[in-house]
């Protein structure tokens, strides 16, 4: 059952970033045509958001991962200060 959440994840994660491939592609050919500045940036803050819950999405699997390896008892001897210090680190370079 966790693999299969995993794997939907996964999906949902490559879907939003495939995306914001695919508006970012459509702000290079908005750009190279001369369109409207304000189109340009809306579409830039579209992708913009579309990486950013990609990122978050990965990041809430991570965490999930390390509470259950942590409740199995597969944390690898991490201390859980660090790993939260580290997990922490990595929420906020999205922030």
């Amino acid at each position: 059952m966790e693999r299969e959440r995993a794997g939907a994840d996964l999906v949902a994660v490559l879907n939003r970033l495939r995306r914001a491939q695919g508006q970012i592609s459509g702000v290079i050919r908005m750009i190279e045509e001369g369109r409207d500045c304000e189109d340009v940036v809306t579409q830039l803050s579209a992708a913009s958001r579309a990486l950013d819950r990609a990122g978050f999405a990965i990041i809430a699997a991570g965490l999930q991962q390390c509470v259950a390896d942590i409740e199995s008892g597969r944390g690898g001897g991490e201390d859980p200060h660090a790993m939260r210090a580290r997990l922490e680190k990595l929420f906020l370079s999205l922030a």
